[in-house]
């Protein structure tokens, strides 16, 4: 349904002159993706400044019938926040961090704060908020919350999923779900806000969050160390794991073709080590003073043994910091690099090797010269496996294996008791997968959860279902 005169006046009057815009060039950055893969539309932008103005306008949507598609900072990869028709519903007004209470740990913040700035307010009173990723200076906490947002400290952290104890949440006719509780425990039924969180804004709007801290680490270091094999790197984060437990904060895999693609496109970035090797694993431990022992006790006792070939301890923060750079710029590095064809998958941890191996050998049989890009978060099973076209390859061409490509990856997954999606979430892109690769008694859990919550559809329409 399009968004008539008398409605767009209606959600108009409920925002005033600063909440809505129909410029067009305002309307095209709600529209598109980061990537360029989707291009939608719709009738307005509207940006709340608070949660009654999401319930007013929840309610007239509800009433109209017209579709209404939450946006956080539109920095997903699946296609999950681009519009097909109706309004796009923008957080990014609801921008406060609402209270913190550093004796219980806890931070109430609205769905439209960075999470950057949701990192920068927790550190102010010496506590951490772990969830880290790529997009983190322009992501909302509210999309991170909708989409289960994973990053590199899972491992000791959690998923977002993990990161929150209470929920507000706009209903899609309009109610408010006040489940704003800081509380640890509390088993007083349903856990209603996991119903939302991971939904891709399908069955309601979050609006708010109370968010779990931690102290603050007194001491952070990092080492990056060269290995044979991608066994040898499953059997690193065991030593690493079992020496420091949990100071072990994030263990990632990086094979030889994504740091050559790293240092070859980005500009300054150079390999730690002389000579090169089959790929590598970025370790960091966070604790308390002291840690920089155990974890040199660690790389040196793994090259005693054979399982680590060379490895570089970063001696400031900055050096760290660089380390890290390289792991953090893959993806930017990829897309100077030429098309791609990627997969965010998980599998059991001790079958990353296995998968690695695998994975190579089926798509370097379907296409001959094809750049595997390999790297991610060996320590929680979660491994972005991509495709860089072979340099003798035209884009179109190598894009053209796309489908076969991802059902041979995604088989391959499931085989191995895995995911096809990780962290990245459904959207538009993994629907098909879905279907394919979800029970029915599954699907139709999550369809009846829809048809409960959004009977006339909404929300978010056309994504996850």
């Amino acid at each position: 349904m399009t968004v008539t005169e008398n409605l767009s006046r209606a959600i108009k009057d409920v925002v005033g002159p600063k909440g809505w815009s129909t410029d067009a060039d305002r309307i095209e950055a709600h529209v598109t993706e980061r990537r360029g893969l989707w291009h939608g539309q719709c009738d307005i932008v509207v940006s709340p400044d608070s949660t009654y103005e999401v319930a007013q306008i929840m309610s007239i949507c509800h009433d109209a019938g017209i579709a209404v598609v939450p946006q956080g900072g539109n920095t997903g990869l699946v296609g999950g926040g681009v519009p097909e028709g109706g309004i796009a519903l923008s957080l990014a007004r609801l921008n406060t961090v609402r209270s913190i209470d550093a004796a219980n740990n806890t931070m109430t913040v609205d769905a439209g704060c960075i999470l950057a700035d949701v990192q920068a307010a927790a550190e102010a009173v010496d506590r951490l908020f772990p969830l880290s990723l790529g997009a983190e200076g322009s992501c909302q906490i509210g999309g991170n919350l909708s989409t289960n947002a994973g990053g590199v400290q899972v491992l000791r952290y959690g998923n977002a999923r993990d990161l929150v104890l209470g929920l507000e949440v706009v209903l899609p006719d309009g109610r408010v779900w006040e489940g704003l509780k800081a509380l640890r425990k509390d088993n007083t039924g349903y856990d209603l806000k996991h119903l939302f969180i991971g939904a891709e804004g399908t069955l309601g709007v979050i609006t708010g969050a109370v968010l779990k801290l931690f102290p603050l680490p007194q001491s952070r270091e990092t080492a990056m160390a060269a290995l044979g094999n991608a066994d040898n790197a499953l059997a690193l984060f065991q030593r690493a794991g079992h020496d420091s437990g949990d100071a072990l904060t994030a263990f990632e895999y990086i094979n030889r073709q994504s740091l050559d693609i790293a240092v070859t496109h980005i500009p300054g970035l150079k390999d730690p080590f002389e000579a090169a090797h089959d790929c590598y694993a970025l370790i960091e431990l966070s604790g308390p003073d002291g840690i920089k022992d155990a974890l040199e006790q660690t790389l040196a006792g793994a090259m005693e043994d054979g399982i680590v070939d060379d490895a570089v301890i970063a001696a400031s923060g900055a050096q760290g910091a660089e380390l890290w750079r390289i792991r953090e710029t893959i993806p930017e590095a990829q897309v100077n690099a030429g098309a791609s064809i990627k997969h965010d998958v998980s599998v059991p941890v001790s079958k990353v090797p296995e998968f690695l191996v695998r994975g190579q050998q089926i798509v370097e049989a379907e296409i001959n010269g094809v750049r595997v890009v390999a790297f991610g978060h060996l320590g929680d099973g979660n491994i972005h496996f991509n495709l860089s076209q072979p340099e003798d390859t035209e884009g179109e061409t190598f894009l053209a294996k796309w489908e076969r490509v991802n059902r041979l990856v995604h088989d391959l997954v499931d085989d191995l008791g895995g995911s096809f999606s990780a962290e990245h979430g459904i959207g538009v892109l993994k629907k098909d997968d879905l279907k394919r690769y979800t029970s029915a008694v599954e699907l139709e859990l999550m369809q009846t959860l829809k048809q409960t919550l959004d009977p006339k559809g909404i929300m978010n329409p056309g994504k996850v279902l």
